[in-house]
């Protein structure tokens, strides 16, 4: 297996000098330094300023030494400063880091459990009245846009019912979470109307095998099959649905944190591209082509370890 990770690990660096390859087109070469110095600075700006700030950060040096020092510099995780806050952007991601997962993680965990558990009572309740309105149940969500469930969860849970504040952030201890609980909540359902219908095809898929009928004629109960044989021959598809999106989760929601002003990751991004602030943008891209080449490795051992025959060589 260590071969297998060591070989992903070569393929993915050409994957990756493509990333800041792309990057560093469209934010150094494509738009010019003037450009990108009246977004920060502002239209009102002088000539002389937008001239010093643009030498005082490099961009007025040839574009292969600006390129190899970007190539020197996101290999050595050296993204520099924020071109509107002046911080280093190691601090901004660190601090931003612990908000995003505070997020991100509870929801994902607990849309994963209900989506799993919904799914596989519907299989257990099939072709039943029940099963139909969990489905007609499940359509409907996927149907309501992101930011329906984020404007409505506000106006009642946060300004109707003053349960939770209806934005901003602070490191209470336990008092965290009535900051966090709304955007947990949000997280939860708003891919559950979809999870639910794409893991109850899986299992439905599953329930036509022969081993279920063997398990079935054996004697075990239809609980014990779905939530055991069921289940576990059906981990592959979940697998590949549930560890692709590790990335979002730690780079946070880009529409959740802005609305509710916590200041994680996904909030950091969104304010970057409306001030312009490159650095932190290209960071931002870098950081997620990385842990998207890390999922993808790590899916590749979850097969192994959930399925015996799959062999990683």
């Amino acid at each position: 297996m260590l071969s297998y990770v060591l070989r992903r690990l070569l393929y993915a660096v050409p994957i990756v000098l493509g990333v800041i390859a792309i990057t560093f087109l469209l934010f150094n070469v494509l738009q010019t330094p003037q450009a990108a110095a009246t977004l920060v600075l502002g239209p009102k700006a002088s000539q002389q300023a937008r001239a010093e700030w643009i030498k005082n950060r490099g961009l007025d040096k040839p574009k292969s030494e600006q390129f190899v020092k970007h190539v020197k510099n996101m290999a050595t995780f050296n993204f520099g400063t924020s071109w509107k806050s002046g911080r280093e952007l190691n601090e901004v991601f660190r601090t931003g880091v612990g908000p995003s997962l505070m997020i991100t993680i509870p929801g994902f965990l607990a849309g994963l459990i209900g989506g799993v558990g919904l799914a596989l009572y519907q299989v257990f309740v099939r072709n039943s009245l029940l099963d139909r309105s969990i489905t007609l149940w499940a359509v409907a969500l996927m149907s309501v846009p992101t930011v329906v469930y984020i404007i409505f969860l506000q106006a009642i849970g946060a300004l109707m019912l003053n349960y939770f504040p209806a934005s901003g952030f602070d490191w209470r201890g336990l008092e965290t979470l009535k900051f966090v609980a709304l955007p947990i909540i949000i997280m939860a359902v708003v891919n559950l109307g979809s999870d639910v219908r794409l893991y109850r095809t899986i299992f439905m898929e599953e329930i036509t095998q022969d081993y279920v009928r063997t398990a079935l004629a054996k004697g075990l109960s239809s609980g014990h099959v779905l939530g055991v044989h069921v289940f576990k021959n059906g981990l592959i598809a979940l697998i590949t649905l549930t560890v692709g999106s590790l990335p979002a989760l730690i780079t946070g929601s880009l529409l959740i944190e802005n609305f509710f002003g916590i200041p994680g990751l996904g909030n950091v991004l969104v304010l970057a591209i409306g001030t312009g602030d490159q650095p932190v943008v290209m960071a931002s891209v870098y950081l997620g082509s990385l842990l998207y080449i890390a999922s993808l490795i790590l899916t590749d051992i979850c097969y192994a370890l959930a399925d015996p025959r799959i062999r990683l060589s």
